[in-house]
């Protein structure tokens, strides 16, 4: 079953998330969460080929999938399989973000996503994609929709659904159904929902220490000794 959220966050919450980068999102995440400061959110690079788009923020929809042999099921379990997984994208509550695990040993394979499927799952209410596997079709993929992939690859080989709605692992970061997800360019972590609202100005306080640090450093005279003063290491501290 769908672990969604007893209740989701409000719109002015989400979208003072958007306006973090993920990165930031992780500093204050130390400050709200600190049991989550080395878990969470993943640990290997992705292929991004929209780096420029605004960080998304939404409720995880996962599945596993397989490419490297043809399917013991046939077609028609495939089919109902895959239609399974749209039902799954669709459901509330939104946004949506779509994160799946490439089960194959060499993943990526095969691509599940390309043009049908990015615009199939925009139009679906998905953001975007997180995976381990591979995308394709790079020019024709669905306007604005962000993917976060393993590798490029011009096959989609026998690439399948296998499971829906099924705790999966991208990159170290484990993902359940209806998990909080905050993605960009630089990679993706999962938001306890109850620590939500509290990240936005956990995430403002540490860019006001940060921004003496940097500040300072940005003058002729800083030195050594104006740092070690600044990081509370002079005299009198």
């Amino acid at each position: 079953m769908t672990a969604t959220p007893a209740a989701p966050l409000t719109e002015p919450v989400l979208a003072a998330l958007r306006m973090l980068d993920t990165p930031t999102v992780c500093n204050a995440l130390e400050m709200v969460a600190p049991d989550r400061r080395g878990s969470g959110y993943t640990v290997e690079p992705f292929v991004c080929p929209r780096p420029d788009l605004a960080p998304m923020v939404g409720y995880a929809r996962t599945a596993t999938i397989r490419a490297m042999q043809p399917s013991s099921r046939g077609a028609e379990g495939d089919r109902i399989a895959r239609l399974a997984h749209y039902a799954h994208q669709a459901e509330g509550p939104g946004p949506v973000i779509t994160v799946i695990e490439d089960l194959d040993a060499i993943p990526g394979y095969g691509a599940f996503w390309g043009e049908v499927n990015t615009n199939l799952h925009k139009g679906l209410g998905s953001l975007g994609l997180i995976t381990n596997g591979s995308i394709r079709d790079l020019d024709d993929a669905a306007t604005s929709f962000q993917m976060l992939a393993g590798m490029v690859n011009p096959s989609h080989a026998w690439v399948r659904v296998e499971e829906v709605a099924v705790t999966v692992t991208v990159h170290g970061m484990t993902v359940e159904p209806g998990d909080l997800i905050h993605a960009d360019q630089h990679g993706a972590v999962v938001i306890p929902v109850a620590v939500a609202p509290a990240i936005p100005a956990a995430a403002a306080k540490i860019a006001a220490a940060e921004r003496i640090l940097i500040e300072a450093s940005q003058k002729p005279n800083f030195t050594i000794d104006i740092l070690t003063e600044l990081m509370g290491g002079g005299p009198g501290h």
